[in-house]
């Protein structure tokens, strides 16, 4: 299982610069420019590397600081192709960027089913089912991320993968979040009677811009939700299930993070982390770590009589020295 984690973690170096090709994108708020799925980004130069990286948050590129294909670009270039990239054979490269786009699935199903296996006790007589089901998807899904067969790769039914995983997943959310685990998040601080921005109620719709600070969320089935731009400043979200109806996770992007209580969060990933605004005083879930952008110091102001992160500008920019690529969003 560590070797599993640890080729769920992007190696850039082993890569083509697939996440820099392969998905398109729009002119938004996530990216200053349009670029066709397929086609190489302009910054990308000859040696697969990003020639903004360190300017990327400054160029508007926030898409591609959040973007994290959990080891699926290393997967495809070194396992799939064997060390082959799309510019020395451009005649795999259709291929190429089909596999990456079915391997990014893979392994985050792989994430999400790791994280239910080591938490889920297989001995008990209400999981012992659950568990071998569990299992079985995991054996298959890393099966396939190991294939050379690029055809087989692309035959993968990507719908009834999603649909299959989520189910087990969701029934395992239920067993770890507990009997007593809530659907709707409990009043905090500044939360009076888990209402959201607007008036809306936590578990009516989405959350866009929702003022949270300092909420109870524990345990809280968020699955699928937006939360973009979120204000979560010391909410407690542990055991919440962060997952995504698509297994992309909620949308957390531009969500405030600081201060929050992630621990034990279910089915996060570093996607969804880098997406969202934090620092050193977000607590986060055994296995993963603070995005490098993410300031590791904060300046505090009080909510609702707490002490929470203040609300100072983001800070997103990367060491000179961490020459990862730009990544880009898939939403």
């Amino acid at each position: 299982m560590a070797r599993v984690r640890a080729g769920l973690r992007a190696d850039c170096a082993r890569c083509a610069g697939l996440c820099c090709v392969v998905p398109g994108f729009t002119a938004s708020a996530d990216f200053p420019i349009s670029k066709p799925p397929g086609v190489a980004c302009r910054h990308l130069d000859g040696e697969h590397r990003c020639g903004i990286h360190t300017e990327l948050t400054g160029r508007g590129f926030a898409g591609c600081v959040a973007f994290d294909c959990l080891g699926a670009g290393q997967q495809t270039t070194q396992v799939t192709f064997a060390g082959r990239s799309w510019r020395t054979h451009p005649g795999d490269a259709p291929a190429m960027f089909a596999v990456f786009g079915v391997l990014r699935v893979l392994h985050e199903s792989l994430h999400h089913l790791d994280a239910a296996l080591s938490a889920l006790d297989p001995s008990g007589s209400d999981t012992a089912t659950l568990a071998v089901r569990l299992r079985q998807l995991f054996t298959a899904a890393l099966a396939l991320t190991t294939t050379t067969d690029a055809d087989r790769l692309r035959a993968v039914d990507l719908d009834l993968h999603r649909r299959t995983v989520h189910l087990a997943l969701t029934e395992a959310s239920a067993v770890l979040r507990g009997p007593a685990a809530p659907s709707t998040g409990r009043a905090g601080p500044n939360h009076a009677g888990t209402r959201g921005a607007g008036g809306r109620g936590v578990r009516d719709g989405d959350l866009i811009g929702a003022r949270l600070a300092g909420a109870d969320l524990r345990g809280m089935v968020l699955t699928g939700r937006l939360l973009l731009g979120a204000d979560l400043r010391g909410a407690d979200l542990r055991g919440a299930d962060l997952r995504g109806a698509d297994l992309r996770g909620a949308d957390l992007r531009g969500a405030d993070l600081r201060g929050a209580d992630l621990r034990g969060a279910w089915f996060l990933t570093p996607m969804q982390l880098a997406a969202a605004r934090g620092d050193a005083t977000t607590r986060l879930p055994t296995g993963l770590d603070h995005p490098t952008h993410w300031p590791t110091t904060t300046a505090t102001t009080s909510i609702g009589g707490m002490s929470a992160p203040s609300a100072t500008p983001r800070e997103r920019g990367r060491p000179a020295g961490d020459r990862r690529r730009g990544r880009r969003t898939p939403r």
